[in-house]
């Protein structure tokens, strides 16, 4: 007899187009909709007509704890009446503010009860509707619409999530995939959540070098760039904090301590954001070193690509003066990307064999088709060699084994002191006013670290650090990137242990000025001028069709980098990018 009314539970009941069975959720995430709203529902199908949702449960699920017949444990992935099934049973209970039954039907149901009873207690989400999309697979997407309610200030909210069904291994149940994300899709880890209240960061009016306001609907790059500044500097800058529904990061330093204080203070890696205001605080006004102009153009160039990331800086201060990525909601590729960075690197490792007199702008250098190190074999674009030629064309030609024929004379960590120590890579100590990877280039040995010379192994940079090196060539010293001077809250800068000679960074410049008129950098530095240098890179990655495009230059008081992702060569794809930018800023 039970078994009986389980399975009549289960059929879909026609209603006109809809049918009650077919809830679908998936690539739309919930909204933060209060646990226990009495008006919660789910807008069904494709017409108008809105259900309550109402009874159902996960696949092997029996309600009031009768058995079903026994039969072997289900396997594969969910069926389409499963993955209906199961969500409809999930969307149920959260609507209902029944956060112990709705967990219970998630695959993590202490960390799912955790986050449904904070979504309710400490968002202040009520009255949720939920409308699910048409179902792919196991995934449901849905739209959410909800009222965020505080004292006696509330306002709608929007959005959308969506959840997958997965099926557990030891019983066969379908169940939902728990990740944070279910209930918003701005709730990225374990530990972020909604929170509606005073913000403890009160907002910010951040302002470009000359006073002009920025806002991410003009540079939609800066979009996170704000949000962290408001994290760091809310205060600082002097502003009253507004009543707001936000998304509170988990605190990610706790899990990577590091000795130098000033790289912590830069705030987490990814810094809270505001959903939605309630009643709007009094902004403090925060100046940076953007440049209006040229952030427009990054902006614009970005834009025009798939996957590029550029920033431009000043060399002689080290101020940032632009910096934009073709997602410009997604990961902030240009200050925290972790990307091989080919070719480029050979700025890097061409002062060290300057420094080691392992090599001399115009002296004999060897250009093999291959050479072998660590029991790889190596070889250059092509195939190509230089025969009897000399660092100055290695260089200008992007010559691969001119530096690995030289890694058997120098020391595992001599990439990574060089790096350090003369280009400020890789100390974890950068602080430029939000977070920022300051690079990496381990300590390697054998192949790897020849492989490291030439920019691949374990080295790692984003446009960012490139940047850098570009400046730290033209003006001959490391000076820390920023966007917010450190005399607004005292901060330290990180500085290099030691500079180049003046040889050496001489003989860098003359290096990189001939390949941007003679070599790989030529067309894309055409016309620019002679008080300029370049060097491209392209980047292997392991399942990629095209490797990543990478170009580094300076002009004048200006320096940039780019990076294109699956671009091809650095000339070709990210050498317009930059080219654009330092004709931007001239």
């Amino acid at each position: 007899m039970g078994k009986r009314r389980r399975a009549t539970e289960r059929k879909s009941v026609g209603v006109g187009n809809v049918r009650t069975g077919n809830v679908r959720v998936g690539n739309t995430r919930l909204h933060p909709g209060v646990l226990g709203g009495a008006a919660a529902v789910v807008l069904c199908g494709v017409g108008a007509a809105a259900f309550a949702l109402s009874g159902g449960s996960g696949s092997g699920s029996g309600g009031d704890g009768s058995t079903v017949d026994e039969k072997p444990v289900a396997s594969g992935p969910p069926t389409a009446a499963e993955v209906r099934t199961t969500a409809r049973a999930f969307l149920t209970a959260w609507a209902k503010g029944d956060a112990v039954r709705a967990a219970a039907l998630t695959d993590d149901r202490e960390a799912a009860e955790k986050a449904l009873t904070s979504y309710r207690k400490d968002g202040h989400l009520v009255q949720p509707r939920l409308t699910p999309g048409k179902r792919s697979g196991a995934k449901v997407p849905f739209k959410a619409s909800t009222t965020v309610s505080y004292k006696k200030e509330s306002k709608p909210l929007s959005y959308e999530s969506e959840l997958t069904v997965v099926r557990r291994k030891s019983d066969g149940k379908t169940l939902v995939g728990w990740r944070p994300s279910v209930l918003h899709p701005e709730l990225k880890q374990p530990g972020d959540r909604l929170v509606t209240g005073e913000a403890g960061d009160p907002p910010i009016k951040a302002v470009d070098r000359d006073g002009a306001e920025l806002t991410a609907a003009k540079y939609p790059s800066l979009g996170t760039v704000l949000d962290g500044l408001r994290e760091k500097y809310g205060k600082e800058a002097g502003g009253k904090a507004g009543v707001e529904l936000r998304v509170v990061r988990a605190d990610d330093t706790k899990s990577s301590e590091s000795s130098v204080s000033s790289k912590k203070a830069d705030a987490k890696s990814t810094p809270d954001k505001t959903l939605l205001t309630l009643s709007p605080g009094t902004p403090g006004t925060l100046k940076t070193t953007f440049s209006g102009s040229l952030q427009s153009a990054a902006e614009r160039e970005t834009a025009k690509r798939k996957r590029a990331s550029v920033v431009v800086l000043k060399p002689s201060t080290g101020e940032i003066l632009a910096a934009a990525n073709s997602n410009p909601t997604g990961f902030n590729t240009a200050f925290q990307g972790s990307l091989a960075p080919g070719s480029t690197m050979k700025v890097v490792s061409a002062s060290m064999l300057l420094e080691k007199k392992l090599a001399g702008v115009d002296k004999k250098h060897p250009c093999p088709k291959y050479e072998t190190y660590g029991g790889w074999k190596f070889q250059n674009d092509d195939k190509f060699q230089i025969k009897n030629g000399t660092f100055r064309a290695s260089f200008a030609r992007s010559c691969n084994t001119a530096f690995i024929s030289q890694a058997k004379k120098l020391h595992d960590d001599s990439l990574t002191k060089q790096a350090q120590e003369v280009f400020g890579l890789g100390r974890d100590n950068w602080s430029i006013g939000v977070p920022s990877f300051d690079g990496a280039v381990p300590v390697q040995s054998d192949a790897q670290m020849a492989a490291s010379l030439i920019g691949q192994g374990g080295v790692r940079m984003n446009p960012l650090n490139m940047a850098s090196v570009a400046a730290t060539v033209k003006s001959g010293t490391f000076k820390q990137p920023y966007l917010v001077s450190p005399d607004v809250d005292d901060r330290t800068l990180a500085t290099a242990p030691r500079k180049m000679s003046g040889a050496t960074a001489a003989a860098l410049r003359e290096l990189m000025h001939y390949t941007a008129v003679a070599g790989t950098a030529a067309e894309p530095m055409r016309g620019l001028g002679s008080d300029m240098g370049a060097k491209t890179g392209s980047a292997e990655v392991d399942g990629q069709k095209k490797p990543n495009g990478w170009f580094t230059a300076y002009r004048g008081d200006l320096a940039s980098a780019a990076v294109v992702q699956q671009g091809g060569h650095g000339g070709d794809s990210a050498g317009p990018v930059v080219r654009a930018m330092l004709r931007a800023g001239s």
